[in-house]
């Protein structure tokens, strides 16, 4: 960072700050440095004799009378400096005068630090710089939280000082780690003959999926352009296009209810491929995460290759179609073992069709009731009608309410099949398949929490594959379950009109650690197949021409299969990062009201503005 940029900055900033200066340092005449010689990470006692000049943040101050110690900090690391009165006066008495977060420019002397004083912590703790001139380039004022300490704040107040926010180790970390992978993607895939297209923020407004963030036309009054939630129509044009291998580091906007994992604006690897299978995509980002993961991190994976399996074998074993594979403790169906019970919360549920689902809480079967209670509302929040908890007894029988409704043999029975314990905790539900599986998958999260089952050191990457095609919405209707453009398996298209909810699709979700981190699928480039799964969806003629015209049209102009993936670089990045919420790892995000605290966005315009764009607001009135 020598040379160039601060030889062109400085000049302008000592002549700016230069009375400044005068006036908070009485009698402070030093010139500034021309440049920044060398970061303050980069000193060893190779540099031993050299003269340097540093530029940073005050990180940490320590006055021991004769001495004051300064702690420097960049972007790449921290020198300590020694201001020596006898060395320089004046740059003493300036020390005595800076604060935490000043910025300050020194010039002065490698040195060995002496023996016994070595900070093993830093790379640069073999050694110190005795100045020689000390100029402070602009004073600050007491941040509102430390920076030099990674002690815990307020979110809200980290969001309203995001620039301070990023001054701190961590969060410096996780900016720099995130533009390290998203270099690494595009190298990797430059050297694939992938080609980096960029496509449009204003496009068209899309049905289906979440909300779209809609911008007003100026000069088309009443029309409005739709930011992108991803470019997956685009994408597919660009396949109609002929460039085969397309990638992109791409903005999406959804205007959806947010949540940790969740942000109005956010950042994917998109990917697009023509002429390829599944298996091809599949390799193609098995090979980058790997990379990634073992060059980049000092993560381990849980296996190679990512271990496969269908979504119905995720949700039966694991409750969840993203599941989290660092731990066992699988779902078990006892359906069978009760087939015969008398107990009418198990009858009433295999009478409606629906199915008993269990789960081993290993080593939790003296919880208290309050914590049973707690495991009882969070299934009853992910769905569940309630929860049946059973603890085994030294001597084999059970104890909980539901126990005396058991009989020996389903005891036994139920035993062998959970592989429990004395000490262990049995957890049941009954109810529909799938809500009785989500709830025990959530159940099942929460034990591998309280036990600390999951490594955080390992990250369990592994494929989820042959999805539903379609889903059925509270109201009935038909909806694809990932998008309109996702092919049927081949051998369920006989099923589109008939039974669309037997229709699997040709779609792979690659998870971690309970987390989607990447999901695509096979296109649909068949203008038949298209507007029968349009038709399906309810879509009327004129709706379709209306919205997906143009890619009809291309349709009919030699369109080759293709397939594609996008992967969700912020969640990627936090689990690389152990945080759970994305908002650490983007450098402004917005909070959980979709607020950006430190701009004060969204916010009012004046009316001139609307105005011109022809908008009249009507504000709800309060109910």
């Amino acid at each position: 960072m020598s040379g160039g940029l601060f030889s062109l900055w400085l000049p302008c900033a000592v002549g700016y700050r230069q009375s400044f200066r005068s006036s908070f340092i009485e009698g402070t005449h030093t010139t500034v440095p021309v440049h920044k010689t060398i970061t303050c990470g980069e000193l060893t006692r190779a540099n031993a004799g050299q003269t340097v000049t540093l530029m940073g943040w005050l990180h940490r101050r320590r006055d021991h009378g004769h001495l004051i110690f300064l702690d420097l900090r960049d972007r790449w690391g921290i020198t300590q400096v020694v201001i020596d009165p006898e060395r320089s006066p004046e740059a003493h008495r300036v020390a005595e005068g800076v604060r935490n977060e000043f910025v300050l420019a020194v010039t002065g002397a490698v040195a060995p630090r002496p023996e016994g004083t070595v900070n093993a912590k830093l790379p640069t703790g073999e050694i110190e710089v005795h100045v020689d001139e000390l100029v402070v380039l602009n004073p600050s004022k007491t941040p509102p939280f430390y920076i030099n300490e990674d002690v815990p704040v307020e979110e809200p107040l980290r969001l309203r000082y995001r620039y301070l926010d990023l001054r701190r180790e961590t969060m410096r970390d996780n900016i720099i780690l995130r533009h390290k992978v998203v270099k690494f993607m595009r190298d990797y895939l430059d050297e694939r003959d992938f080609v980096e297209v960029e496509t449009p923020i204003l496009f068209k407004s899309s049905p289906g999926g979440a909300r779209d963030f809609l911008v007003p036309s100026r000069v088309h009054p009443g029309e409005f352009y739709a930011l992108p939630q991803s470019p997956q129509q685009l994408k597919q044009m660009l396949m109609v296009a002929g460039f085969e291998r397309y990638f992109q580091i791409a903005r999406c906007f959804r205007d959806e209810d947010q949540r940790a994992d969740r942000q109005p604006e956010f950042t994917q690897l998109d990917i697009e491929m023509s002429f390829v299978e599944q298996e091809d995509i599949l390799q193609l980002l098995e090979g980058l995460y790997t990379a990634i993961t073992k060059e980049l991190t000092t993560k381990r994976l849980l296996a190679e290759p990512f271990p496969r399996m269908t979504f119905r074998e995720a949700m039966d074993q694991y409750g969840s179609d993203k599941p989290d594979l660092r731990f066992g403790l699988k779902l078990q169906d006892l359906s069978d073992i009760f087939a015969a019970t008398e107990f009418s919360v198990f009858s009433d549920a295999l009478s409606a069709g629906g199915a008993i689902k269990g789960l081993l809480a290993p080593g939790l079967g003296g919880s208290t009731r309050k914590e049973i209670d707690t495991l009882t509302a969070l299934a009853r929040t992910h769905g569940a009608r309630g929860l049946v908890s059973l603890s085994v007894q030294d001597d084999g029988a059970l104890r909980g309410a539901a126990a005396k409704f058991i009989t020996d043999d389903q005891v036994r029975s139920l035993i062998e099949r959970l592989q429990a314990v004395p000490g262990d905790l049995l957890l049941i539900v009954a109810d529909k398949g799938d809500k009785a599986l989500e709830a025990l998958g959530q159940l099942r999260l929460e034990i591998g929490r309280r036990l600390q089952l999951a490594d955080p050191e390992v990250l369990g990457l592994a494929w989820v594959l042959d999805m539903p095609a379609f889903e059925v919405l509270d109201d009935g209707t038909v909806a694809a379950k990932h998008h309109q453009f996702t092919s049927p398996k081949d051998e369920d298209l006989d099923f589109l009109e008939s039974d669309p909810m037997r229709v699997r699709a040709k779609q792979y979700d690659l998870v971690c650690n309970g987390f989607e981190v990447a999901g695509g699928s096979i296109r649909i480039y068949r203008r038949d197949v298209q507007e029968r799964i349009f038709k399906l969806l309810g879509m009327t003629p004129d709706d379709v021409e209306e919205r997906f015209g143009f890619m009809l049209e291309a349709f009919d102009y030699g369109t080759p299969p293709h397939g594609g993936i996008a992967a969700g670089i912020d969640r990627w990045i936090g689990l690389l990062r152990d945080t759970a919420n994305i908002r650490d790892v983007i450098a402004f995000p917005k909070n959980q009201s979709a607020q950006d605290l430190m701009a004060g966005a969204p916010s009012t315009v004046p009316q001139s503005q609307l105005d011109e764009l022809h908008i009249r607001t009507v504000l709800p009135t309060d109910s």
